[in-house]
């Protein structure tokens, strides 16, 4: 709560994260892994592809050498320009595309792409993951088999109907919204049983039943551009969990949605550098205490803590801002 390290275990760079009751740590790297936390060891992994769509690394990186003084490049450096790839190129890839996608097809029992969200119901021994693969797929996997259970696209679609050509995914700010997730899926489950996905790159919530039956979906600032307007998902932490707490990477806000409806009835922060502004606002989690946690990309990479107005800390804070600057 303090911010105080208590302990750690040098685990490579994950993302996407939950700790089941039993205190084992779930880290989503190419696949999901599952981690004792007394000693680091990987004790289980969920199954995937041998091979990723584009070519990417399949399997744990080689452990970094770190040279003191010496940094890396940081996570902006992914947004340097590059030339533009030639006809021939653009052909090829796009071969390679149709065969991979041929060879596993969206109904594939096993993680296929990138890891983004990872989410443990322990009431039902069940993990959720969000599989970038095709912009975006909601699996559900046994806790203790770690084998597949089922799945579904956009709006509770089964796996098999999820569509191959990239155009059906597509989102254009303001426009239309696709009828397969776009991108960038995030997700949460709340306690009353509805599975919340945020599809990043469409500025949209879908909500599901648990076994993936469409309820609703939640449209947010749908004239965000790249990096979309929903990107983690939280729930307030009365009993009935009433608000639904999104943060955004682009516009650098968190949004407060009433979960029945949608509609937005608070919304805070602004990008910047300094504390209590964003820069890079990425993902976001709820304490039993109603403490708000922000996590920040790009070159801020921090965490920051808010507290609620009503608490004692709260309300010391709003004493000491309203005191005239000496």
């Amino acid at each position: 709560r303090e911010g105080n390290v208590i302990g750690w275990f040098d685990a490579q760079q994950g993302h996407g994260m939950d700790v089941d009751d039993d205190g084992f740590v779930y880290l989503g790297q190419d696949t999901v892994r599952k981690y004792d936390p007394s000693t680091g060891e990987i004790v289980a992994e969920i199954a995937r592809t041998p091979e990723r769509e584009g070519g990417g690394r399949v399997g744990l990186p080689p452990p970094m050498i770190r040279q003191p003084g010496q940094g890396g490049r940081g996570p902006v450096a992914g947004f340097l320009g590059r030339p533009p790839p030639s006809p021939e190129e653009i052909a090829a890839a796009e071969a390679a595309k149709a065969a991979f996608r041929a060879k596993y097809p969206p109904e594939t029992p096993m993680i296929v792409g990138g890891l983004e969200e990872i989410r443990i119901v322990g009431t039902d021994n069940e993990m959720y993951v969000a599989d970038n693969y095709l912009r975006g797929r909601v699996l559900v996997f046994d806790l203790d088999t770690l084998e597949f259970k089922r799945g579904w696209g956009a709006y509770g679609k089964p796996l098999s109907e999820i569509s191959t050509d990239d155009a059906d995914h597509a989102y254009t700010p303001n426009g239309p919204m696709p009828q397969d997730f776009a991108g960038h899926l995030t997700l949460n489950v709340s306690n009353d049983g509805l599975v919340y996905a945020a599809d990043r790159n469409a500025n949209r919530i879908h909500v599901t039943t648990k076994e993936g039956e469409f309820l609703k979906e939640f449209i947010i600032a749908p004239g965000t551009g790249v990096g979309g307007s929903t990107g983690g998902v939280a729930f307030s932490s009365d009993p009935e969990q009433k608000y639904l707490i999104i943060s955004s990477l682009t516009n650098n806000r968190i949004w407060f949605l009433n979960r029945d409806d949608g509609s937005i009835v608070h919304e805070m922060g602004h990008m910047g550098e300094n504390g209590g502004q964003f820069f890079g606002l990425h993902m976001i989690a709820v304490d039993s205490q109603g403490n708000i946690y922000t996590g920040e990309v790009f070159a801020g990479e921090r965490v920051q803590r808010f507290v609620p107005n009503d608490s004692p800390r709260g309300e010391l804070l709003q004493q000491l801002a309203a005191l005239p600057l000496q």
